[in-house]
């Protein structure tokens, strides 16, 4: 039962000291903190409240001028209208020059394409002429018959090609 007094009697020392401690290092900054975030925002509701009186006396003012801003906003709007559409017309121009360049050079690569498909697809064609064609006469042609073979056929598919399209 004494130490539970003795203990007791230490907490109850241990928090005074605690709360005396606490008081002199915490409780007194946080006061004087608080005090002073009150006076700031006490002089911002201040300030807040003539610059709402001085706002309104400048509001008066431009009242006074908007009436004469009317006559003048309207031909501003005038020119800029008419500014807006020369500049629409204009960006509608190189858009359509843009777009026909565009065109025109895709439909060069394309054409370019084409004929690289064609050689291509004329060299693939002599190889399989001449394989089936040294297939068919079982023996080897000449280089001089390999070249007339391969330029009578090449014209042979080309004019078949232009038939086609």
């Amino acid at each position: 039962m004494l130490d539970f007094s003795v203990t007791f009697i230490i907490t109850v020392i241990n928090i005074t000291v605690l709360f005396f401690i606490l008081k002199a290092i915490l409780f007194k900054p946080v006061t004087k903190f608080m005090a002073e975030r009150v006076k700031r925002v006490q002089d911002s509701v201040d300030q807040a409240e003539r610059d709402k009186a001085s706002a309104q006396k400048l509001l008066a003012e431009y009242e006074g001028k908007h009436n004469n801003a009317d006559a003048e906003a309207a031909e501003i709007l005038k020119i800029a209208r008419e500014n807006a559409a020369h500049e629409a017309e204009r960006i509608i121009a190189e858009g359509k020059a843009e777009a026909a360049d565009i065109v025109a050079v895709a439909r060069k690569q394309f054409e370019a394409e084409r004929q690289a498909v064609l050689a291509k697809l004329k060299v693939e064609a002599a190889a399989l002429v001449m394989a089936a064609s040294s297939k068919l006469i079982a023996r080897e042609l000449s280089g001089d018959d390999n070249r007339r073979y391969v330029n009578m056929l090449l014209d042979e598919l080309a004019a078949h090609q232009k038939g086609r399209t």
